[in-house]
């Protein structure tokens, strides 16, 4: 069951959801990714850069400010990975991440894509709304991970 969030009503109060890059502050989204989410700490700058550059990337702006991303690693035909999803603090619970994520999977070079993934550890009820469900056939995935080396202590992942 897909929520239906009220893009006019959003509009109206300032906020907004651009593919543009060149609106994306890159000091923001390091800061949050680096220092306050739990999956990318010690993230290296330029490796978010490339990241950045080569992604469909949704900066959520409040009255030109940016308060939120999503990037969607995708090929527009068959897949798209979903990561890097936040909304700083003092702009949650008003909605904006279901508003992000239906702009997301309505996103016209989005469509018709066989397959969309994600990681959560702690968003499950937000993109269930949007009908993600737990990986079905997870025997048939593999993955290598290389987490990234921060000098901060790491954060237990739940």
């Amino acid at each position: 069951m897909q929520i239906i969030m009220n893009d006019e009503a959003f509009l109206k109060k300032g906020f907004k959801i651009s593919t543009d890059q060149d609106l994306l502050n890159f000091e923001l989204i390091y800061q949050y990714l680096n220092q306050e989410s739990y999956w990318a700490q010690g993230i290296p700058p330029e490796t978010l850069r490339n990241a950045i550059k080569n992604s469909l990337c949704f900066g959520v702006y409040h009255h030109q400010n940016q308060i939120g991303l999503a990037r969607v690693i995708t090929d527009k035909a068959t897949f798209a990975y979903l990561c890097d999803v936040f909304i700083v603090a003092e702009f949650r619970r008003l909605g904006l991440s279901k508003w992000l994520i239906q702009t997301i999977v309505n996103h016209p070079e989005l469509q018709g894509l066989r397959r969309w993934s994600l990681a959560t550890a702690d968003a499950h009820g937000l993109y269930s709304q949007f009908g993600f469900t737990q990986i079905t056939r997870a025997d048939r995935w593999m993955e290598i991970f290389n987490p990234y080396q921060s000098v901060k202590k790491e954060i237990e992942q739940p």
